[in-house]
């Protein structure tokens, strides 16, 4: 496909699965215009990298259906000075769109291959405000703490204590967390000094969050989306 088509089938996306489902945000909206979602996966999916569903990328993971993308992205009500801490970085689409609506992105990634894919993708792009590192996301990015959102991109059978210790007063944890039935939600949880209020939003399906193998202190690497540094 030629980059007219790929722009013809971004916008079929948005109006259709998008902006057509609910989401409002004129952010958010020309975001996902924006973003070219096919750089992200194989280059032999065509226009199935804009049709409304997951997308395996590999090591049993997926890309998440652009509504989920833009609803999660939209219930993040990111203003453009905020520090967004994403868990999971996957094939690093999501963290393109955070990246076009916030100030900075510091994304985890626990699989190298993967982190390194969404650097490059990102680089290309010139997305100088993402950072992948590779390391458990339960973790999160202690050094880069504290963050006005934290946002989970797979499911969590709890919410890891890190994460909610690396929150801004005031800020809050978006994402899927399993419930003791066996089903996902959408939990929004947000810090107030010391408490956290919780807000329930939508069912959900998404891949488990999986902890990392415990990786000895100091062993995590970043990797710069714009400069690649600390490959391989």
């Amino acid at each position: 496909m030629r980059w007219r088509q790929y722009r013809i089938a971004r916008e079929r996306m948005v109006r259709e699965h998008v902006y057509g489902r609910g989401i409002r945000d004129p952010r958010v909206l020309e975001a996902m215009l924006r973003v070219p979602r096919h750089l992200f996966i194989d280059k032999d999916a065509g226009s199935e990298a804009y049709a409304n569903h997951s997308y395996p990328i590999g090591f049993q993971q997926t890309m998440s259906q652009p509504y989920m993308v833009a609803y999660l992205t939209e219930n993040l009500r990111l203003e453009g000075e905020e520090r967004v801490l994403e868990v999971g970085t996957g094939s690093g689409y999501h963290c393109a769109v955070l990246a076009s609506l916030c100030a900075d992105v510091y994304s985890v990634e626990r699989v190298p291959d993967l982190a390194e894919r969404a650097s490059f993708a990102l680089r290309d792009l010139l997305f100088q405000n993402a950072h992948i590192r590779v390391g458990d996301g339960a973790d999160g990015w202690p050094d880069a703490a504290p963050f006005d959102r934290v946002l989970l991109t797979a499911a969590a059978a709890s919410v890891p204590k890190a994460l909610l210790a690396q929150l801004a007063d005031g800020g809050f944890l978006l994402g899927p967390v399993a419930r003791g039935d066996g089903t996902q939600e959408i939990v929004r949880l947000t810090r107030e000094g010391t408490r956290f209020s919780v807000e329930r939003l939508i069912e959900c399906s998404f891949v488990p969050l999986v902890r990392s193998a415990r990786a000895p202190s100091g062993s995590m690497r970043e990797r710069s989306a714009v400069e690649g540094e600390a490959r391989g």
